[in-house]
């Protein structure tokens, strides 16, 4: 069968992605969860609910839902409840993972523009409460998407596949439900962290200034102020994060607003422009879930530390294991003229 290119791509796109998402991922929560990252402990809670987030992403709409459909047509997964339950997670865990994004940038903003807050907000506790409340909160939320599911067919009274309701695009409910999860995932989280980048990006600026004033003029000579070089560090790790998450996610958010706007419900062909943009931004936005590891390595030195000594423990251990074996080997060779030996000198 001669598929349409944007599918011949998704075929190979889909499996690399899980590739690589997966192990990623692990990687990741392992290294942060250790805590040798150099990294607060609030920062680094954050980072692994974010991790865990893109892992189940990557699992639930990945390889559960697209790699399912294309290379797995006739599984149990495609039976009706199965397939609704898969749809559900993944608009939950896509939801969740965004909103653990603005979470992340929010307690960053207030680290940074509110001093005040900082003690009290900036801290462990608060964001396990954060990350624990959203994921609540985002279950809830895509709790319908369950529900907006027939089955295609129904074979040996087992429903099969999921097709969307008739009632979902004809309904005043489904359309606000739509218009209301459209809004929540991801208009808010996308113009919330431009609006604290920018905020944050603007009080850094003035407070570099003042800095820079205040140690001018209490000595003429230029050091390093460790303030600002751990405030730096932040940032980087902030901006790498948020600009990621806002190019990945802008082609969704633009072409959602047109769908809306335009009324688009069909497409003439699997060549229109309009069918290739939607599946393109669908493929760039599931890669910002795989983007995060990439980003520490780029830009945390102790991170990659970790890194090297993750993949060396391994081939170290090999390389133990080996050299005992060979001892053993060796040992063994020279155990029977020891033998002979000691028999003699019994004798």
């Amino acid at each position: 069968m001669h598929y349409p290119v944007i599918f011949q791509i998704q075929h190979i796109y889909y499996p690399v992605l899980a590739a690589l998402g997966v192990p990623v991922n692990l990687v990741a929560i392992v290294i942060l969860s250790r805590g040798k990252c150099g990294l607060s402990k609030c920062i680094s809670v954050y980072l692994v609910g974010m991790a865990v987030a893109d892992l189940m992403v990557v699992i639930t709409d990945v390889i559960l839902n697209r790699i399912n459909a294309i290379y797995l047509p006739g599984s149990v997964l495609n039976i009706t409840p199965v397939c609704s339950f898969i749809r559900f997670m993944g608009f939950a865990c896509t939801g969740v993972s965004v909103w653990f994004t603005v979470a992340f940038t929010f307690d960053r903003f207030v680290a940074i523009c509110c001093e005040k807050l900082k003690t009290e907000y900036c801290t462990e506790r608060t964001a396990a409460v954060v990350l624990g409340t959203v994921s609540v909160l985002g279950c809830l939320e895509s709790l319908p998407w369950y529900f907006t599911y027939n089955p295609l067919y129904i074979i040996n009274n087992v429903p099969w596949y999921c097709d969307t309701k008739p009632s979902f695009r004809t309904s005043t409910a489904w359309a606000a439900f739509d218009m209301f999860h459209l809004i929540l995932t991801p208009c808010v989280p996308f113009c919330l962290i431009l609006l604290l980048n920018i905020l944050t990006v603007r009080r850094i600026l003035v407070a570099s200034r003042v800095r820079r004033g205040l140690r001018g003029s209490s000595n003429g000579e230029n050091h390093k102020d460790p303030e600002m070089e751990n405030r730096k560090k932040s940032i980087i790790l902030l901006f790498s994060i948020s600009g990621s998450f806002i190019l990945l996610w802008l082609t969704q958010v633009v072409f959602y607003i047109y769908a809306r706007i335009a009324d688009i419900q069909t497409y003439y062909s699997f060549t229109d422009p309009v069918f290739i943009t939607e599946h393109t931004s669908t493929m760039l936005q599931l890669l910002s879930s795989c983007t995060n590891t990439c980003i520490y390595v780029l830009t945390q030195a102790k991170f990659r530390e970790e890194l090297k000594n993750a993949v060396k423990y391994p081939l170290n251990l090999i390389v133990k294991l080996s050299s005992i074996t060979l001892r053993i080997v060796m040992n063994w060779n020279v155990l029977p003229e020891r033998m002979m030996e000691a028999e003699s000198i019994l004798a």
